[in-house]
């Protein structure tokens, strides 16, 4: 669990703050009555935690990896697997382990809770468009969207003051429910470093990689670059060696122009 005294501040309930067309009938084709709440008291105590909880904001990144906007906890045996995108900037990180594998990621938010209702609907759209079969259900922090395809995977959001935090869980059926209680006993343990710079809603807060990480993402890097340019030469010297052999000139010219030479007298 988290380290330090957390501050006994009031929190908002969803239910405190009008939503715009955000009714439980956009969210679920389930009646109303089966309507998973989002006010829901769960198994985990306190977390996720924000950063400003502590007494001493350093205690918060103690047993945890420090992702910059997240503090994560690591589940015994997880290790790390960083996506990268087209700038090389880190996009995701996830945390992989026996069952699969799961990322814990904050985004820019309002005060007052209530993203998460118009985040899941969404994506709750979004997998049924790719033909995925979708159900709400509810966890400990209220409504979880559950996608099943060729795998599963299952968005876990929670609302905090000024951040969302979004956890996708993503692994096979047979080994999805081991997988999702490693992924909520590290969400409820994560801590969110918002910061105060003004963000746009959504934004993605940044992932910042600890400096061991760094460094080993750019020895991996110019490992692959090596064996890039050797894989590059290799293919063309085959080819160089595929080609006949060009005809071979002297000083005075090809041995053809030689051979025209010497017969005409020229």
């Amino acid at each position: 669990m988290a380290f330090g005294r957390r501050k006994n501040e009031p929190q908002v309930k969803a239910e405190d703050k009008p939503e715009d067309g955000a009714d439980a009938t956009e969210i679920t084709e389930a009646a109303a009555a089966d309507e998973p709440d989002d006010d829901v008291d769960g198994d985990f105590e306190g977390g996720p935690f924000d950063v400003e909880d502590f007494d001493n904001p350093d205690h918060a990144a103690e047993a945890r990896l420090d992702l910059g906007s997240v503090l994560v906890p690591m589940p015994a045996g997880g290790q790390i697997q960083v996506e990268l995108n087209e700038q090389g900037v880190p996009s995701a990180v996830w945390v992989v382990t026996s069952n699969g594998r799961f990322t814990i990621a904050a985004y820019a938010a309002p005060k007052s809770p209530g993203l998460w209702r118009e985040v899941a609907k969404e994506l709750a759209d979004s997998l049924r468009k790719d033909n995925a079969q979708v159900s709400i259900e509810t966890g400990p922090w209220g409504r979880e969207v559950v996608g099943t395809g060729a795998g599963v995977v299952r968005f876990i959001g929670v609302d905090g003051y000024r951040w969302m935090i979004r956890c996708v869980v993503n692994g096979a059926p047979e080994a999805m429910s081991n997988l999702v209680a490693e992924a909520r006993e590290a969400l409820a343990d994560t801590v969110v470093r918002r910061g105060e710079t003004p963000l746009p809603v959504r934004t993605p807060l940044p992932v910042n990689l600890p400096e061991p990480m760094l460094e080993q993402l750019r020895q991996a890097a110019a490992q692959q670059a090596q064996m890039a340019a050797a894989q590059q030469a290799l293919v063309q010297e085959q080819q160089a060696q595929s080609q006949p052999p060009s005809e071979r000139r002297s000083a005075s010219g090809s041995a053809m122009q030689q051979l025209r030479s010497t017969s005409t007298g020229g």
